[in-house]
């Protein structure tokens, strides 16, 4: 599936804009490509099911307020309306997440779909005035001096919301985590806070959670560098060598980012920014770079070849062992429900596809047998050390 328009140009085009400013751009958000479209439609869902939410908060309120019966038949009719709504909205929300071909690469080429993680969606704020005060308050300082500069800072959030899907995007988010790492070490001083309220929507299911707390943030712009690195590796082609090395280093890092986040950040308010979710995402990114690791094998290796078929063997019932890891990541009570039902598909099918390609390459490998390779000679059951290696893919590599 092909964009309406490509990123890396709409990039360039926000940074030769009209400003003539420093700082960099984000996307366009009117450019309606097709992952620019399915970002908007999250976000419009984000703002629909917060409203559900605070209309069933306000509803259920007054149900247990009043005493008049007739109030209460009321609002309980109202309350079912309303999460009927909420279960409308979710389901439409997991099925835009269930939507991973909009992340593919464009190759005409076959490409096993790889599973990305949609960037989390956050309200725009001003943190002019607060700043100003604090510049005022704390320093002693005329504030006004310093407008350039809080402007610049702002520009660069509302920017970071939008980041193209390559290089620029991801220095774009990673310039504004780090601008938070000095915001935190002089504004926001222990004994108080600026007032300022952080609103970031979960991933997955466009829950609200609101924080004043700088790491709330800073774990939020965390977790979208990890998930823009998983839209990056999923866009590579995968049916040439730098395609696949390509999507190993971006897996690899978006499993760093979510690493650290699960290390660092604890008692996030949204549940995608959980332990056992940053555990599972770490796991699923892991599982996917080895399967890149396993197509890298099978791309290079040799024709009826007993080790090339040996070691793809290997890779492959490797590549299984770890989706299995991640079926069961995802299956824990906190998860279950949570996680796509299009990711568990997808998990389940890769379980069982490596597996049976593991089973493909060892017959492939019994049948270019001899007899007479290193494995056979002197051993009347030595074929049988190959059943061995694809059922111990822990085992040193051949």
């Amino acid at each position: 599936m092909s964009d309406t328009g490509s990123e890396e140009e709409v990039s360039v085009l926000r940074e030769e804009g009209v400003s003539g400013g420093s700082v960099r751009k984000g996307c366009d958000p009117l450019v309606l490509t097709q992952r620019s479209k399915l970002q908007q439609r999250r976000a419009k869902l984000n703002q629909q099911i917060n409203r559900e939410l605070r209309l069933r908060t306000g509803a259920e309120n007054l149900y247990r307020a009043t005493t008049n019966q007739k109030v209460k038949e009321t609002v309980s009719l109202e309350l079912s309306f309303v999460n009927s709504n909420l279960q409308l909205l979710k389901e439409e929300l997991e099925e835009l997440n269930s939507s991973m071909e909009v992340y593919q690469t464009e190759s005409e080429k076959v490409n096993v779909p790889m599973i990305p993680l949609g960037l989390k969606e956050t309200k725009e704020i001003d943190m002019t005035i607060p700043l100003q005060d604090f510049i005022s308050e704390h320093y002693g300082e005329d504030a006004s001096l310093y407008m350039s500069e809080v402007k610049e800072f702002m520009d660069l959030r509302q920017a970071m919301r939008t980041p193209s899907r390559n290089d620029a995007g991801l220095e774009l988010l990673m310039e504004y985590y780090n601008q938070l790492y000095f915001l935190d070490q002089r504004f926001f001083a222990p004994h108080r806070t600026l007032g300022v309220h952080f609103h970031w929507y979960d991933s997955l299911t466009g829950v609200p959670s609101c924080q004043r707390a700088l790491a709330f943030e800073k774990g939020s712009v965390l977790f979208n560098i990890g998930a823009l690195y998983t839209q990056i590796g999923a866009r590579q082609d995968r049916s040439t060598l730098p395609g696949i090395q390509n999507a190993i280093d971006a897996f690899q890092r978006a499993a760093g980012a979510f690493l650290y986040l699960q290390e660092n950040f604890s008692h996030a308010p949204s549940l995608d920014m959980s332990s056992p979710a940053l555990s599972m995402l770490v796991r699923l990114m892991v599982a996917q770079v080895q399967e890149c690791i396993c197509e890298r094998v099978t791309l290079t290796m040799e024709e009826n070849d007993l080790m090339s078929n040996l070691q793809a063997a290997q890779e492959s019932a490797r590549v299984s062992d770890v989706y299995s890891l991640v079926l069961q990541a995802m299956s824990v009570p906190l998860l279950k429900d949570y996680v796509p039902f299009s990711w568990l598909s997808v998990v389940q099918v890769k379980t069982q596809h490596f597996r049976a390609l593991a089973h493909y390459y060892t017959a492939a490998a019994l049948c270019d047998c001899s007899g007479e390779c290193t494995f056979c000679i002197g051993e009347p059951a030595g074929v049988l050390q190959i059943i061995v290696l694809l059922q111990n893919p822990s085992m040193p590599k051949i």
